[in-house]
């Protein structure tokens, strides 16, 4: 597993029974890869995982293994209320063929470190995979500090990196500080990709390149090789989108504009609902503002 460039947090396809709909995902999947990222990272927050049911992600797994076919790494994100199911699912991923596991705390509880470390050491323990902790302490009440971070890193091997979402670009200069190059620093919103990559960090697990992976592509490449005007000036074109991803119904946001560029459906799983008056009016005139003024890359 190389832990690095832009990595797609894939959404999940559903055809109008609210089945999944594995030929989109597959074919959702080459595209992004076939337009410069690095891998897909399934079964994510933006995935809709706590709707799925387990033997509906591994499916969706095998799907993703058998389209890329090692052109690309799939990495599974594990994430579940239990931590013996969540052991079971990277066991799962390993067995299946991924390249690498997304490890998640539980959903639903919080607690302090020794709990969360109870949870999530086991599951990077359960196979040889590549791991990457996920901290989002905005959505998940979780938060994994950067000397934690460190002392889970030292005691596991396979911890290869970190996704960072905390919103706080310092964390990764704290990150960079206690952990050197251990790990491989991830940025995990989308509209603090800039700022990530120009205080250390070296990858980005991405959302609107779901429907944009051209211009998602682009702008990292852009700051990861210091070329500031190119990436201003797509960044200043792109963060009205990027903006979405940090929204509370990201999920809904993101598959709309999918759904308007023509790589995908709005459909959601319940409890969710697709967007409807005021908020899906002014995202769809943001999303058309921004195809009027897209760039050509």
């Amino acid at each position: 597993m190389n832990w690095t460039g832009v990595i797609p947090a894939i959404t999940t396809a559903w055809k109008p029974d609210m089945s999944v709909d594995h030929a989109f995902i597959a074919r959702h999947a080459r595209w992004m890869v076939d337009n410069g990222c690095n891998g897909v990272v399934a079964l994510g927050s933006l995935g809709e995982s706590a709707t799925l049911r387990f033997d509906e992600k591994v499916e969706i797994l095998k799907t993703l293994v058998h389209t890329l076919d090692g052109k690309a790494p799939v990495v599974a994100g594990i994430a579940s209320s239990s931590t013996m199911e969540a052991v079971e699912l990277a066991r799962a991923a390993g067995n299946i063929g991924c390249s690498g596991l997304m490890v998640l705390p539980p959903y639903v509880y919080s607690s302090d470190w020794r709990e969360m470390k109870s949870h999530v050491q086991p599951v990077i323990r359960a196979t040889k995979l590549s791991c990457m902790l996920y901290n989002n302490p905005v959505s998940y009440k979780t938060d994994f500090l950067p000397a934690q971070i460190k002392e889970l890193a030292e005691a596991n091997p396979n911890l290869h990196a970190i996704k960072e979402s905390s919103a706080d670009v310092r964390r990764v200069t704290a990150l960079k500080a206690v952990c050197g190059d251990r790990l491989a620093l991830f940025v995990g919103v989308d509209d603090l990709i800039v700022e990530g990559v120009r205080t250390g960090a070296t990858g980005w697990i991405a959302g609107l390149v779901n429907a944009f992976p051209r211009e998602s592509v682009a702008l990292y490449n852009y700051a990861m090789r210091g070329e500031k005007k190119k990436a201003e000036v797509l960044y200043k074109w792109f963060l009205p989108l990027l903006r979405m991803d940090t929204a509370g119904k990201f999920v809904q946001l993101i598959k709309l504009v999918q759904q308007e560029v023509g790589w995908g459906s709005e459909r959601v799983r319940a409890p969710r609902c697709v967007l409807a008056g005021a908020e899906r009016k002014a995202a769809l005139a943001t999303l058309k503002l921004a195809l009027a003024k897209r760039p050509k890359i």
